[in-house]
């Protein structure tokens, strides 16, 4: 699998922990962060190959990290799936125009997770 380090960013340590499992078990390196701002920071010195984030968090939202990492020469290759409550279709439109490449809607399973690592491998 040509993924081997993965960014999951949650305000929620219950679902930042269910995905770093699900991707671990997977057979991926997991690094974490718990706001935008420090999703930020850490794609910029971690270098993931993926980013699974979630868009309702304080301070700064997943549409903005989303959008902010994609428009850094040193991130923006890197891509962005959100992981959210947010699941009418026009959520999935806006995170697709902030930069997003996927979209999984909670409550998830870890076949969603799995494929969305797969398919952006």
């Amino acid at each position: 699998m040509a993924v081997r380090k993965a960014l999951v960013v949650d305000d929620s340590a219950a679902d930042l922990a269910n995905i770093k499992s699900i991707l671990s078990d997977a057979g991926c390196m997991v690094v974490t962060a718990m706001s935008g701002k420090e999703a930020i920071d850490k794609a910029k010195t971690e270098h993931p190959s993926l980013i699974f984030m979630d868009v309702v968090m304080p301070d700064m939202d997943g549409y903005e990290a989303c959008r902010l990492l994609s428009q850094d020469t040193g991130t923006k290759g890197i891509p962005v799936v959100f992981v959210t409550s947010k699941g009418q279709k026009a959520d999935k439109v806006w995170g697709e125009l902030q930069g997003a490449k996927g979209h999984i809607t909670k409550p998830y399973t870890a076949d969603q997770i799995v494929d969305q690592l797969k398919s952006l491998a």
